[in-house]
């Protein structure tokens, strides 16, 4: 008999944390089901003798050499291996052909040790589970339930398919942005090149004349001067500023303010919510569909949202699930998500068909994340437009009124 350490999550969502004899994982796995646990990661439990050094060097030893995968691997091969298990292909012939066309060789090395898991007798999952900064809870979570249900190519189509609509909604704001940010970059560098490099020129020219220089020009000079002298001290002040808030952000309670206050703000607020919105509907229909139940899919779509405010109405609304009051309405009291969420779970849940319609929602809610980055992008850019456009007329009538002064003077 070996010592197993195993993560679960319990029939009402909690997770549980723990460590049992077992002849086997497979046993253990078996066991934990029958107690009505989901079963989302076993592992055998550390010699007693290792010392902290050697753990630490097992560990940093295994991090070095297995890196974690990118999203577009982990979407690529989630996708052929429920192609070819979907044709009938047993997965170890699977994973050998996804082997011999990995495109990268971290993708590679991962693949190898899966397989090398599977031919060794343990689960898919088990063997995913051992590589946590590649394969999430939900990713293993959703693989074990489709090999527990005899429909892992089924499973692993639809979480291809989740992958693949986060990968693009993920990349339709980052593309969407990105116009904005180099148009945003070119206006600050424009401006910086006229008060730092073209200002100061005409400054000789004023002191030989005797003129005193406009107000609005001496303002622009002693601002391109600042600009001159402390530009870089303020930008490393900025990125020092920036990495505080960021270590800030890490506590609880700042991120749950912050992520609240995003939420709330008057465009990306908005924005915000339909992303939230779809991506919880899209994992919460995803486990709904693959046999997972209310509580425990909650469990698990609740730490793929990224936002601690939605997080916090997880929470809430899985605390009121569990008494009988349903989702939707604890979803709706915490206003973190569109009306348009709460009315299609209230009738998923009113017809039984929560899951279908969770999916509907998500397919919903990603069509107007792409509305609203469109519109965000369409306001962006002409602002920065015609503020650049401000900025530099600005600059340009100041030296015209310098010339006009010198040239008053003359006459």
């Amino acid at each position: 008999m070996a010592r197993f350490r195993y993560i679960a999550i319990g029939p009402q969502g909690e997770t549980e944390r723990g460590m049992l004899e077992a002849a086997s994982e497979a046993e253990l796995i078996a066991r934990l089901r029958r107690q009505g646990l989901i079963p989302m990661r076993a592992e055998p439990d550390d010699a007693p003798g290792l010392s902290l050094a050697s753990r630490l060097g097992t560990l940093f030893g295994a991090r070095s050499a297995m890196g974690a995968l990118r999203p577009a691997e982990r979407a690529h091969l989630t996708r052929e291996l429920a192609v070819m298990l979907g044709a009938g292909q047993d997965l170890d012939r699977a994973l050998r052909f996804l082997i011999e066309t990995a495109t990268s060789a971290r993708l590679g090395r991962t693949l190898t040790a899966l397989r090398e898991a599977v031919r060794d007798g343990k689960p898919l999952a088990t063997a995913l589970a051992q590589h946590p900064r590649s394969f999430p809870p939900l990713y293993v979570g959703l693989v074990r339930a489709g090999e527990a249900g005899g429909t892992l190519a089924s499973t692993l189509d639809h979480l291809a398919a989740l992958l693949e609509r986060e990968r693009a909604l993920a990349a339709s704001i980052s593309t969407a942005m990105v116009y904005p940010a180099l148009l945003a970059l070119a206006a600050v560098g424009a401006i910086a090149l006229l008060l730092t490099q073209v200002l100061p020129q005409f400054v000789p020219l004023f002191e030989q004349n005797g003129a005193a220089l406009p107000g609005p020009t001496q303002a622009l000079i002693t601002a391109g001067d600042l600009v001159s002298r402390f530009g870089l001290a303020a930008l490393l002040a900025l990125a020092l500023a920036g990495l505080a808030v960021r270590a800030v952000l890490r506590r609880p309670g700042p991120r749950t303010a912050f992520d609240r206050l995003v939420l709330r703000l008057p465009v990306l607020g908005g924005l915000a919510r339909e992303v939230l919105a779809a991506r919880l509907t899209r994992t919460l229909g995803t486990l709904l569909t693959n046999g997972v139940p209310l509580i425990a899919a909650l469990g698990i779509a609740r730490d793929a949202l990224g936002n601690r405010a939605g997080m916090r109405a997880v929470d809430q609304a899985t605390q009121r699930a569990r008494d009988g009051a349903g989702l939707a309405e604890p979803l709706r009291a915490s206003f973190v998500l569109p009306v348009r969420t709460i009315h299609l779970l209230r009738l998923g849940e009113e017809t039984g068909q929560l899951g279908p319609m969770a999916l509907r929602a998500a397919e919903i809610h990603e069509t107007a994340s792409r509305l609203a980055i469109q519109r965000l992008v369409a306001l962006l850019v002409p602002a920065i437009t015609i503020v650049m456009g401000a900025a530099v007329a600005g600059i340009v009538a100041s030296l015209l009124l310098a010339m006009l002064s010198l040239n008053d003077l003359a006459h």
